[in-house]
């Protein structure tokens, strides 16, 4: 019996825009860094345990949080972190 494979592109993008990465920081001192929580469970978890490694280092962090993981994140929360942080770490966690 032979069987096919089929995979799903969850995008939806019939044709994907290619993006160049961001050049990342040398440092992150002096940067002030975001954790946003996607509202998975327990990504609060992970984010409050890197947002205190990081403080000890004496990197500024601020926290967010996406109201749900199944819709992109609004776009108030996306233009308020793009004044507010230099990057952004984005957590999924089961």
């Amino acid at each position: 019996m032979k069987m096919n494979t089929v995979l799903m592109d969850p995008t939806a993008e019939l044709a994907p825009v290619e993006r160049t990465r961001l050049p990342r920081p040398d440092s992150l001192v002096g940067k002030t860094v975001g954790l946003l929580d996607i509202s998975k469970a327990r990504g609060e978890v992970f984010l409050a345990r890197l947002g205190e490694l990081m403080a000890a280092d004496g990197i500024s962090v601020r926290h967010y949080k996406k109201p749900t993981f199944a819709r992109v994140a609004p776009l108030e929360l996306l233009q308020q972190m793009s004044v507010e942080v230099d990057l952004v770490v984005e957590a999924l966690a089961d």
